[in-house]
């Protein structure tokens, strides 16, 4: 994806984003983390893009522009403003503004073909002309007020290093102008999520240090008959634009459930939401977690199959005899016309990219934001630190496409990785968690030394310090790089063919788990018998 800058009757394409997701992420998770619910007082934002794709990064520096530039959205001209700030992933900006999204469709006859903005490039054109996250919402709801929405409804996470917000926006229908959006900014010492859900229901109508919303979000709905104010009930955002029905309570609501039952186990949260009980409550907008959280434990929160849970996905026979927790799409389906879905986790196959972006407002912005940034399923994959400016994108992060195998793209090495895991999941992640806890634990483990060489670089020159950040993760995807295809290797090398391989080469024949062996003869109480049953004759 990309947009075009014009200078007066000539103009040249410049990059507004490359990930590979943005073929449209119809599949998104994130999770908030405010700094008084962070342990080192950071705020944490997550995304996955879960969308098949090629995750292939990239970053627009800040430019200056001249009188009369302009920039091509979709199908229009807009003006251009004299400054853009840079832009990384088009997630996260040079002043510590980050966002992500998650897709929670609405009504569909609230989709504007002719609005300009669809959600990835509103995201990138506000963190280019926004130093903080309230001027980013704002941002967003000036762009999509002068030139119109063409998305289906998106929520927004959107944070700077000492507020993080939720936003939820939808537009006004065919040849409608403008958008309906709200957005609630998140107490601090909470935590929230949203995945593919609208999450907003009541909102303060006056509160503006702490509530924003469009002129028109309760009156436009009144118009359209999604809300009657005569019945008595509170406006709600989501019952209004985006009721919730079961494929949502399980699709969506079970992966909200999921964080919360991690990170506050105390609340004791009922199922009964995600599993599409009548009546019962939503989860909540946000929580207030058992303690405060560390990165290494936000990240932990994306690498989630519900294990431990009756949803676990690494058991029963759908995971089949080795435990793996993916399914193949489509993740519904029916059979004698009743409808089926496999569970939704938050990490899951068929990613193009994740990432943890750490805020924090006690160190200037180039070292106080840190994107963690990866490819393909958190689960298996290893963050790395990205530092801002960049001044060179690794790469393994920008080399080859989706239609060749390139053994120097990190997006096909992570799903080499990836897939060979299913292969014989419950073994080869224990191989993978060794290498992937190592990596990241010495990027964790050294941070403070770097941060404090960086910091002591910039009161010299400033550009030495945007040098050294920049060949630091240069430097740290070179080396992930290369344990990642060692481990490739060593996992082929170590399971070929079903053995289980010992250093000196020799052999043992593992077999099948005990358990998935009876389930196995559950079904077939006969049919692997070496011997026909007592007076009949084998089938």
């Amino acid at each position: 994806m990309g947009h075009a800058v014009r200078t007066g009757t000539i103009w040249v394409a410049a990059v507004l984003v490359g990930l590979g997701c943005a073929g449209r992420a119809a599949a998104c998770s994130s999770i908030i983390v405010t700094r008084g619910a962070a342990s080192d007082s950071s705020v944490f934002v997550t995304y996955t893009c879960d969308w098949w794709g090629y995750g292939r990064l990239d970053y627009t520096p800040a430019a200056d522009h001249a009188p009369g530039d302009s920039l091509r959205v979709a199908n229009r001209w807009i003006p251009q403003v004299p400054h853009t700030y840079a832009v990384i992933a088009n997630r996260m900006n040079e002043h510590q503004v980050c966002t992500s999204e998650s897709t929670f469709d609405g009504r569909p006859e609230l989709v504007n073909p002719q609005g300009a903005f669809f959600y990835e490039e509103l995201m990138a054109v506000a963190l280019q002309r926004s130093r903080t996250a309230r001027e980013t919402i704002l941002t967003i709801g000036d762009l999509v007020e002068r030139y119109g929405y063409l998305a289906t409804g998106e929520s927004f996470s959107i944070a700077d290093p000492r507020e993080a917000w939720i936003m939820e926006l939808i537009g006004p229908g065919p040849g409608g102008t403008g958008a309906e959006w709200v957005a609630l900014r998140i107490p601090d010492g909470h935590i929230s999520v949203h995945a593919n859900a609208s999450r907003i229901g009541t909102f303060p109508l006056n509160d503006p240090a702490n509530c924003l919303y469009s002129a028109n979000v309760i009156s436009f709905a009144i118009a359209k008959g999604y809300y009657d104010p005569a019945a008595g009930q509170p406006f709600r955002f989501c019952d209004a634009y985006a009721p919730s029905g079961m494929k949502e309570f399980h699709y969506s609501d079970t992966r909200v459930w999921s964080v919360y039952r991690r990170a506050a186990p105390s609340l004791n949260l009922s199922t009964d939401r995600h599993r599409g009980v009548p009546g019962s409550p939503p989860y909540p907008l946000w929580i207030k977690p058992d303690h405060r959280l560390g990165l290494r434990e936000v990240l932990a929160l994306m690498r989630d199959h519900y294990e431990g849970t009756p949803y676990d996905m690494t058991r029963g026979l759908e995971a089949g005899p080795f435990g793996t927790p993916s399914r193949a799409r489509p993740t519904t389906w029916q059979v004698d016309s009743l409808d089926y879905a496999w569970e939704r986790p938050l990490s899951m196959p068929g990613v193009s990219h994740t990432y943890i972006a750490q805020l924090r407002a006690h160190l200037p912005d180039p070292v106080g934001a840190v994107l963690w940034y990866s490819v393909d399923d958190a689960y298996t994959n290893c963050f790395i630190p990205f530092y801002l400016p960049l001044l060179e994108v690794p790469e393994a992060f920008r080399t080859g496409d989706a239609s060749q195998y390139n053994w120097d793209s990190a997006w096909w090495t992570f799903n080499l990785v990836g897939n060979l895991a299913n292969l014989r999941w419950c073994d080869m992640i224990r191989d993978i968690q060794a290498v992937q806890s190592e990596l990241e634990g010495d990027f964790l483990a050294m941070q403070p030394a770097v941060e404090r060489t960086a910091l002591e670089l910039g009161r010299q020159d400033p550009g030495l310090m945007h040098r050294y950040l920049t060949r630091n993760t240069v430097v740290a995807s070179a080396t992930v790089m290369r344990r990642w295809h060692e481990l490739a290797g060593e996992l082929i090398r170590k399971y070929n063919d079903g053995y289980l391989m010992d250093r000196d080469g020799s052999a043992a024949s593992p077999g099948y788990p005990e358990a998935w062996r009876r389930a196995m003869l559950q079904l077939y109480p006969e049919r692997f018998r070496l011997a026909p049953p007592a007076g009949g004759t084998a089938r």
